[in-house]
């Protein structure tokens, strides 16, 4: 960072719109950082407050890449900037939260595990191997956590898991992927996973846990698997006897359920795919996407009680850790329905 000089002038510059929970702070410090400028950077209910101080030119191109190289899941609504009295600051640093004000900020919805996220949890070398809640700045529980306005750990559901000393290095790193990453977790401090059964006892945890599940799965079983937002209702797609349970347990005779395949490649298997449809199925929003059953596919696997005289298929990728943990080890689609009656509510607890 540089020094303090007579000649510099210093910016406030207030950002609104989805601009909590996509690493936005961690980009302002990285901006500001390699452009030498110092100041501060915090999270607030309104939006982001930044005070940056530099040459003028410096400033400039500070507010220009700020639009322009914005994480990619932030949404800028509005950025607002004047000059101020210079405040002599000699370093750049993100800033503990402004809880005061109007709760106006946007939250961001939940974000489908990143690519890195995947690498790490599936490299045998790494520490959070085959971690079910591994996430970082780009990825993971935003919406789903966040119990107050701004969005920061205290805030969150995670603030029952303090950090170990080494997810609380990278949480302060700037140069990591979880600097400021809230639901930053890992198999020494975070959570973990545990199998139940109808009367709430625990039969199983961590690895232990997912080999059950996927038993049941196979043997035909209904599981509910908690995943962001609430609970899946899961079964073997290929199970008609399965599929017709679960469809008098949830009192919907004919609406097609939700499908989840390993991967866009499966799903083409059975479906017809555009580019378009592609991109959505791969996207951070991880959405459900109607999609063209081929006319005469192959191998067919899905049974007709999952969408019953119906041309499409409604089909969704993984999208949380546990997701592609659990579609690893399973050979074929599976049923993900909301864990709720028809026309009620999604079961979250």
């Amino acid at each position: 960072m540089e020094n303090y000089s007579p000649k510099n002038k210093c910016l406030k510059v207030t950002v609104r719109g989805a601009v909590q929970g996509v690493g936005f702070r961690p980009f302002v410090f990285r901006l500001a950082s390699e452009l030498g400028l110092n100041g501060w950077v915090n999270n607030s209910p309104m939006g982001v407050f930044i005070e940056v101080e530099g040459e003028a030119s410096r400033l400039e191109s500070f507010i220009e890449r700020l639009r322009a190289e914005k994480p990619p899941l932030a949404s800028i609504q509005s950025l607002e900037s004047s000059y101020i009295d210079r405040r002599g600051y000699m370093k750049f640093e993100v800033r503990p939260s402004d809880e005061a004000g109007p709760k106006s900020t946007l939250v961001m919805t939940d974000i489908a595990v990143c690519d890195d996220c995947l690498r790490e949890m599936n490299d045998p070398r790494d520490r959070r191997y085959r971690y079910p809640f591994i996430n970082c700045t780009n990825c993971g529980p935003r919406y789903s956590i966040i119990e107050a306005l701004p969005y920061d750990r205290p805030n969150t559901t995670m603030r029952l898991f303090p950090m170990c000393d080494r997810c609380r290095a990278e949480y302060e790193n700037p140069a990591d992927r979880r600097f400021h990453a809230q639901p930053i977790a890992c198999p020494e401090c975070g959570p973990h996973l545990e199998q139940w059964n109808a009367a709430g006892e625990i039969l199983a945890t961590h690895e232990n846990a997912l080999r059950l599940t996927v038993e049941a799965i196979e043997d035909g079983r209904i599981v509910a698997i908690k995943g962001l937002g609430g609970f899946h209702l899961v079964v073997d797609a290929a199970n008609e006897e399965a599929v017709k349970r679960l469809r008098r347990r949830k009192n919907r005779e004919e609406k097609p359920f939700a499908l989840m395949y390993k991967s866009w490649e499966k799903a083409a298997e059975d479906c017809e795919i555009s580019s378009a449809e592609k991109r959505l199925l791969l996207s951070p929003e991880s959405p459900i996407v109607l999609l063209k059953k081929r006319p005469s596919p192959a191998n067919p696997i899905v049974c007709e009680s999952a969408a019953p005289n119906n041309p499409y298929l409604g089909e969704m990728l993984p999208y949380t850790p546990l997701h592609h943990l659990l579609m690893q080890k399973l050979d074929r689609p599976i049923v993900a329905t909301s864990g709720n009656l028809s026309d009620e509510p999604i079961c979250i607890d």
